[in-house]
């Protein structure tokens, strides 16, 4: 099912050259990175790639929508720690990604920290974006060091 939006109200662009070993920037943002293949896929690693941008995002964005879970169920949010781990690996004759989610909120029951992440899970607008098609994994507590 496609989540579309009602109204657009914030969008923006990235120009991307060179692939993995490439650059990406965002000219609205004044934004640029070089970006390197992870050593572990056969490249220099180092620097930004695809998937960290990912997880960055995503993370970010998870962040966001748990805030918004938390107002919605009564609980503050405002100490959490959302960690977002992507992963890619070979699938058929290309490649695909998973995520892992990571979600604490100091001082409640792991419960409750579940049932927020659940409803939080369900109003991000990255989730809703690869709902059905990338596994996400959603755990809570602190994480190992």
């Amino acid at each position: 099912m496609a989540h579309t939006p009602q109204k657009i109200v914030y969008r923006v662009e990235a120009d991307c050259t060179g692939g993995r070993d490439g650059a990406v920037t965002i000219p609205t943002l004044d934004f640029q990175a070089d970006l390197r293949t992870p050593e572990k896929m056969g490249g220099p690693g180092g620097g930004l790639n695809p998937e960290a941008l990912f997880a960055a995002g995503y993370g970010a964005c998870f962040q966001s929508a748990l805030a918004l879970a938390g107002k919605e169920l009564g609980v503050d949010t405002s100490d959490s720690l959302v960690t977002c781990s992507v992963g890619i690996g070979p699938e058929g004759e290309s490649f695909a990604l998973s995520v892992m989610i990571n979600v604490e909120i100091p001082g409640l029951d792991d419960e409750t920290v579940k049932r927020v992440a659940t409803r939080t899970h369900q109003l991000c607008p990255y989730s809703k974006a690869i709902a059905d098609n990338v596994p996400v994994q959603i755990t809570t507590g602190q994480k190992s060091k």
